[in-house]
């Protein structure tokens, strides 16, 4: 039997668990080892329930089978704790996960100045703009940003980094081939494409309330550090806090209002001692000196176009079109050509495309013939500014003030 199949018998011993498993390891070198000893070596090793002992006793390696063919359908790739690629950051960590599953790009994460970025899953307008808008310039300026694909927060931040044309990883608390919450599918997808997915989970494995205490130890494992914004006292994120300051990483958190029940427990932190967070550069000199090759020197979020002018609510026209009143009151016409002229030549390119028909990104990509990380990048850098806003259906329209 391949050295592979002890592992995942061993992973899928289910009255075992990550903690137990790591412990007969330490103790007795290999899963192949485990898989040959017998009850009195295991529990001299480690002490061990009955369900346990139960499941190491049996030795059938079709779990082991069924995992790897639903491996093989998914093109999910697998991770031993044997691995040189297997990072040194999770080794290190209390009941680390035996075998990891991933979609993607495997990062070095030894090597990253990777950030975990959590919060709400219902997050505030203040709240989902923050975390998109810091994602963004920090994954500019080189840091890899960590999430859990969760609605909210999570979303928001590998959105962010995708939008800056950078990968972005995330760590679920199911199989790698099951995307939940469900309405993140184009986000998954878009995860794999340059980035990775990752689980502790085999294949098939459905989300369930249980995994994700335990996934946040992987979250805040992999990283530097973590970064909450907006989360209440009841939130996941303060759980991924506390193993972060268990592990001996940095805590950051993004301040929000006094009366915000979305913020009570980053505000907490920040009481606490968490860093305060309120633009890129206040996480990324922390970790500069440490990764010069990877963090930009250039200050993060440097606009790349200069201020626009202040545009009077009115009517889009071209140069040289007559004005055209609205039903009830005369209105200003706004001159397009105009309203563009502050802008790089790609962002003007996009916003004409979008003046007069409001475009979801794919049709923008196909109209202006730009790359797609391209106009992902150039969209949050204009939402950012104000003059592009989304209308329902993720169609983006020029912003009139």
């Amino acid at each position: 039997m391949s050295a592979l199949k002890y592992w995942l018998w061993l992973s899928s011993a289910r009255g075992v668990g990550q903690t137990r498993a790591a412990a007969l390891i330490d103790a007795l070198g290999s899963p192949e080892n485990i898989y040959f000893a017998g009850e009195d070596e295991w529990r001299e090793a480690v002490d061990l329930p009955d369900s346990a002992v139960r499941d190491l006793q049996d030795k059938s390696t079709d779990r082991a089978e069924r995992i790897l063919e639903l491996c093989d359908r998914s093109g999910t790739s697998i991770l031993t704790m044997q691995d040189a690629a297997y990072p040194e950051r999770l080794r290190a960590l209390y009941a680390p996960p035996c075998v990891l599953y991933y979609k993607g790009q495997m990062f070095s994460f030894d090597e990253e100045a990777a950030l975990t970025v959590v919060g709400t899953r219902r997050p505030t307008a203040y709240g989902q703009n923050a975390a998109m808008k810091l994602c963004y310039r920090l994954a500019a300026s080189g840091m890899l940003i960590v999430s859990g694909m969760a609605s909210g927060i999570d979303a928001a931040a590998h959105l962010g980094a995708l939008r800056a044309g950078k990968p972005t990883a995330a760590v679920l608390g199911c199989g790698t081939d099951v995307i939940y919450p469900a309405e993140n599918r184009e986000l998954y997808e878009d995860i794999i494409a340059t980035g990775l997915i990752l689980s502790e989970y085999p294949p098939g494995t459905r989300a369930e309330g249980a995994h994700f205490p335990a996934r946040n130890r992987i979250l805040s494992g992999l990283s530097l550090g973590v970064m909450v914004v907006e989360a209440p006292m009841s939130s996941g994120a303060l759980i991924s806090a506390s193993f972060a300051l268990e592990q001996g990483r940095d805590v950051f958190a993004v301040p929000g209002g006094i009366d915000s029940r979305e913020s009570e427990g980053s505000n907490r932190l920040i009481r606490e001692g968490a860093i305060l967070v309120t633009r890129a550069e206040d996480v990324t000199t922390e970790y500069q000196a440490l990764f010069p090759h990877k963090i930009t020197s250039a200050a993060p979020g440097t606009p790349r176009y200069m201020p626009r002018p202040k545009a009077a609510r009115g009517v889009l026209r071209d140069a040289g079109s007559e004005a055209a009143p609205g039903p009830d009151e005369p209105v200003k016409a706004v001159d397009l050509t105009a309203l563009v002229s502050g802008y790089t030549p790609d962002q003007q390119r996009i916003l004409l495309a979008i003046a007069k028909n409001p475009m979801i990104a794919d049709e923008i990509i196909s109209v202006t013939a730009l790359p797609a990380p391209l106009v992902l990048s150039e969209l949050t850098m204009l939402e950012l500014d104000g003059i592009v806003e989304q209308a329902p259906g993720r169609r983006y329209t020029i912003k009139l003030a």
